[in-house]
C-alpha cells in the first residue's frame, strides 16, 4: 500500500482527502491511500510517522507550515526562502520539505493581475501569508501585511489602521486567514469593505465556502473576487509531481 495524507489541525473542512481519492481512482491507482491527520501538537508527528510506515508522502497545513520545519532533513530552497513548507516527501525515512502554495498561488492570480495591483494588502502573517508575500514581491508587487500581533517591520500595519487612504493606495487585498473558513461562514476579516472598488482585486485562500464573507463583500462594490479553489487544485497537482519524481 502506498500512503499519503494532510497534516494538520482541524481537517473538516479540507477537500484534499477528496481530491486525491478521486485521482487514484482516475489512474487506476487501487493500493493508494490519502488520510487526514489532525494534530493537536506537531511532536506528534513522531507518533505518526511511526505508526504509519506506507507514508510517502503528506501536505502540511494550519497551523504547522512554519513549526514542521525543525523535522526536515532537506528543505528545498525556495521553501527555505519563504519560511513555510507544505508538502513533504518522505526519501528513506527522511523528511524532505517544499512549498507547492508558491507554484499554486502564483499561476492562480496571474490572470487576474493588471496595472492597478501594484501594492498589496496581505491579511495574515502565517505560513500561507510568506509564500503568498514571496509570490508577489518577485513579480515586482510591493507587499504589506495586516497582522493582530505585532508589526515586525515597516510594512505592517494594524487592523484598526486600515482605512479609505489604505484602501485606496491597495488594489490588492488577499486574504490568507481562516477567518470566514467552514463552519464560520458568517465571519470576515474586519476591514472596512465600503471602500472596494471595481479597481480592486480581491483574492481569498479559502476554497470552503466557494464564496466567503470577505469576496462577496468586496464583489458587492465591483471588485474581482478569485477564491482558492483553483490554488488547491494546482498545488495538489504539485504535490503529487514530488512525491513521484
Amino acid at each position: 500500500m502506498v500512503s499519503y495524507g494532510l497534516v494538520g489541525r482541524h481537517l473538516s473542512h479540507s477537500f484534499s482527502k477528496a481530491y486525491f481519492e478521486k485521482k487514484f481512482v482516475d489512474l487506476h491507482l487501487e493500493e493508494h491511500w490519502y488520510d487526514l491527520f489532525e494534530l493537536h501538537e506537531i511532536t506528534e508527528l513522531e507518533t505518526l510517522l511511526n505508526n504509519n510506515p506506507d507514508l510517502h508522502g503528506f501536505n502540511v497545513t494550519i497551523p504547522y507550515k512554519e513549526e514542521i520545519i525543525p523535522y526536515l532533513s532537506y528543505i528545498d530552497p525556495e521553501a527555505k526562502e519563504v519560511g513555510a513548507v507544505n508538502c513533504v516527501k518522505i526519501v528513506h525515512g527522511a523528511l524532505h520539505g517544499y512549498n507547492t502554495d508558491i507554484y499554486g498561488f502564483s499561476q492562480s492570480i496571474k490572470p487576474f493581475l493588471d496595472t492597478n495591483h501594484q501594492r498589496a494588502l496581505i491579511l495574515g502573517t502565517g505560513g500561507a501569508a510568506k509564500a503568498v508575500a514571496y509570490v508577489l514581491q518577485k513579480i515586482g508587487v510591493e507587499v504589506y501585511f495586516i497582522t493582530r500581533s505585532e508589526k515586525k517591520a515597516g510594512n505592517y500595519f494594524f487592523y484598526d489602521e486600515i482605512n479609505a487612504v489604505v484602501m485606496n493606495a491597495f488594489k490588492l487585498i488577499v486574504n490568507t486567514t481562516p477567518v470566514g473558513m467552514h463552519p464560520e461562514e458568517n465571519k470576515c476579516p474586519e476591514i472596512p469593505y465600503e471602500f472596494f472598488t471595481p479597481e480592486h482585486l480581491a483574492y481569498d485562500l479559502i476554497y470552503n465556502p466557494e464564496e466567503t464573507e470577505f469576496l462577496k463583500k468586496a464583489a458587492a462594490l465591483g471588485a474581482i473576487t478569485v477564491n482558492g479553489l483553483s490554488m488547491l487544485h494546482l498545488q495538489a497537482e504539485k504535490s503529487w509531481e514530488i512525491w513521484n519524481s
